[in-house]
């Protein structure tokens, strides 16, 4: 949030062209607010030592440390054959552990002559192992002493902040810069409006940056952390708001659903009853369809709890009304089995305009990029002239070729799948803009739906319809105990001679020749551990026709067959003439098929704990209970097997989420929404800060009703303009 002219000032001109160049291509900072706004990751107390037994391999890392010892070696090499070469080792200790620094050659004179037992300093590098013994190669360090002035001047009082560096700036010399910086925060203009200020007992920017980055004392920090994350929080929800505002000046045309129609028509043919959660979904769904400005609604709801009934229910009030409706599938899988689905649903209420169609029936049109170009036609031709009340397809829905008679409601189905700008350019195709129905299955913990979806309103489904089966999850060591890996098969075996289906789940397809340019792609330490490719469904497929399921009927389904090959096995699947279906994660989303009650997912800790929920969900969708076996190697001390007990631990997509949100960066979770050095979340934690966030919504929502433009608060629009640069607008606009 760059504020004003004085913190808009260059580095260049304030730090000199070496260390600007340096802070701007290694930390994307390139003006005086740029880095006031770099704020320290911890801070070291003078007293207290860091951890060095916890510190973490192949990271660049800070430490505050005393040397324990230092000893000179001379030895022989290629470069001082004469036994003339040097290496300095220093020991460091922190009462926690020690650590091995070591310096070479001509790099050793000076550490001797100052890194003398029992000084203290900070040192920064690369963690490494040499003799399965951690150290750190030629580090740089920064001398602590105890009476200089000018130390004491420097690390003000016995705080010592420690700041995100790189292996060509450490993170004394990003302090150092911020001592020349910091007189400029006087200048800062305050975002937050005064009364909100004053009434939450913040303090004001300029006192919270100087806190943030000199402070004295641990309520410093604390005061300065608080404000600032109000800052992030408030004015990114100002954006959500001022979106949510725009949003709601659009027209659109209300579609309530006439009583007697298409939608009561088919609630009359249900032969089950609505669970409460569908009802008041649906509830709220239709009070916004009535409405004169365009539904936004985000349909958050477990795997199998009904959201494509909801869906449906929601077309039909639409078409009842005399408009369209379009659901938005991510896969051609996916777009089939919804036309298949729903067709059954409706049965003779799809058949508008056929021999045998109900009176008030319509017709329910599939478009997919791989149709023949008579078939294409005809849906096309029943689009525009408004025949198809419903149409359902793929991305071959987004193309110019594509009209509609009069599109009243986009549904778009796993929103996570979807770039922002086709949920545009479909919003487009209406004459006047449609209302839009956004579903996921991948529940969002609500403060990550306030902050990716806040132009969203949300609604949860939480309950399972009736007649859904438990599901048991166990995690499979096939490493450690190969025998429960032949037990899970026979386990399948048994399903099948139940007269039950089972899919096996596999990351990769199996055909690809080796990318090289992704085999230069660096390897986290995981990945090192575990050398083999990923299991492949054409190799597995193979060696379970041959082995262990041997005389079952097994076939295969990946990303790369032919769209009517795909659509012709899962056809199979679903009638019962397949027993074992070897997949990739196509079938993740939306596949139903009721009779399927195992799944074995092999190298299941190459899959993130998300997507193991979705996939699960793939079973127990009928009367029979499912089972869902998780094969690993990796070993038990691992977090990949930590994230795969999780999983087999809870049911509860919502708390599975949380903890795929801990353990993954959350940046990985807001995606694009934080995309950008200057752009992203500093101070505010998605999972921790829910009241923060809650708080600054309902603020921000006060603010832009009494002044949508923003003309009373000069402050705020300033740092509005810095977190919304073009590219960021248009992300809110449409995601």
């Amino acid at each position: 949030m760059d504020l004003v002219p004085a913190l808009e000032e260059p580095l260049k001109k304030v730090l000199g062209p070496a260390t600007a160049k340096v802070m701007a291509e290694h930390l994307g900072l390139h003006t005086v607010g740029d880095l006031l706004h770099h704020y320290p990751r911890r801070y070291e107390e003078r007293g207290q030592l860091t951890h060095l037994a916890e510190l973490p391999m192949d990271e660049h890392v800070t430490v505050v440390a005393q040397v324990a010892d230092a000893r000179l070696h001379t030895f022989a090499s290629s470069k001082a054959p004469r036994g003339k070469g040097q290496r300095l080792e220093v020991t460091i200790t922190d009462g926690s552990g020690r650590l091995q620094l070591v310096f070479f050659g001509s790099g050793v004179h000076k550490p001797h002559k100052e890194l003398l037992p029992g000084t203290r300093a900070m040192f920064a590098g690369k963690v490494s192992v040499f003799n399965r013994r951690l150290q750190l190669a030629h580090p740089a360090y920064e001398l602590l002493m105890a009476d200089a002035e000018e130390a004491v001047e420097t690390w003000a009082g016995t705080l010592i902040p420690i700041y995100p560096a790189t292996a060509k700036l450490e993170s004394w010399k990003i302090g150092k810069a911020l001592q020349t910086a910091l007189p400029s925060a006087q200048e800062a203009v305050d975002p937050l409006p005064d009364s909100l200020r004053e009434g939450r007992g913040l303090v004001s920017l300029p006192e919270a940056l100087l806190k943030i980055h000199r402070p004295h004392t641990k309520a410093d920090i604390a005061a300065a952390r608080d404000r600032l994350k109000w800052d992030e929080a408030f004015v990114l929800q100002v954006a959500l708001a001022r979106r949510r505002h725009a949003d709601a000046q659009l027209p659109a045309v209300a579609r309530e659903p006439s009583p007697d129609g298409l939608l009561s028509a088919f609630d009359d043919r249900l032969p089950f009853t609505l669970t409460d959660g569908q009802v008041k979904v649906s509830r709220e769904i239709f009070d916004d369809l009535a409405t004169e400005h365009p539904m936004h609604r985000l349909l958050q709801g477990e795997v199998g709890s009904g959201k494509t009934m909801v869906a449906l229910r929601a077309m039909l009030a639409v078409v009842d009304a005399g408009g369209q409706a379009a659901m938005l599938a991510p896969t051609e899988v996916l777009a089939q089995q919804h036309h298949r689905s729903i067709t059954e649903m409706m049965g003779e209420l799809a058949e508008g305009g056929m021999l045998g169609g109900a009176e008030r029936a319509t017709k329910v049109t599939l478009l997919t990029g791989s149709m023949g170009t008579a078939g294409r036609r005809q849906a096309l031709l029943d689009l525009v002239t408004g025949e198809a009340g419903i149409v359902i397809g793929t991305h071959a829905l987004i193309e110019d070729k594509v009209q509609f008679h009069d599109l009243g409601l986009v549904v778009v189905d796993e929103q996570h799948r979807f770039g922002v700008e086709q949920r545009d350019a479909l919003r487009g195709k209406g004459k006047q803009p449609p209302h839009l129905l956004v579903m996921t299955a991948t529940p969002i913990p609500r403060t990550v739906a306030m902050t990716v979806f806040g132009d969203l309103e949300t609604s949860v489904l939480d309950q399972l319809p009736a007649g859904r089966s438990p599901i048991a999850t166990h995690v499979v060591p096939a490493a450690d105990k190969p025998h429960f890996l032949a037990r899970a098969w026979e386990r399948v075996r048994e399903e099948v001679g139940n007269g039950h289906q089972a899919y096996v789940v596999c990351p990769r397809i199996g055909d690809e020749d080796d990318d090289p340019k992704k085999a230069g792609k660096k390897k986290s330490a995981e990945d090192e551990a575990e050398k083999r490719p990923p299991l492949a469904v054409l190799d597995i497929a193979a060696q379970l026709a041959e082995g262990p399921l041997q005389g079952l009927r097994i076939e295969v389904l990946h990303g790369r067959m032919h769209p009517d090959d795909k659509d012709a096995v899962m056809r199979r699947f679903a009638a019962g003439d397949t027993d074992v279906l070897v997949a990739t994660t196509v079938i993740e989303v939306g596949v139903n098929v009721p009779n399927a009650t195992a799944m074995v997912i092999m190298d299941a800790d190459r899959f993130g704990v998300s997507q193991l929920h979705q996939l699960r969900g793939r079973v127990g969708r009928g009367s029979a209970p499912g089972l869902c076996l998780l094969v690993s190697e990796m070993p038990e001390a691992s977090p990949a097997r930590q994230r795969l007990n999780s999983v087999a631990s809870t049911l509860d997509g919502f708390e599975l989420s949380r903890i795929d949100l801990e353990q993954r960066r959350e940046g990985d979770v807001l995606g694009q929404a934080q995309s950008g050095a200057r752009t992203s979340l500093r101070v505010l934690s998605v999972i921790e800060d829910e009241e923060v966030i809650a708080e600054a919504r309902e603020e921000a929502t006060a603010v832009v009703a009494a002044d949508p433009e923003l003309e009373r608060l000069p402050g705020l629009r300033v740092a509005l303009e810095a977190l919304l640069d073009e590219e960021r607008e248009q992300y809110l606009e449409k995601g």
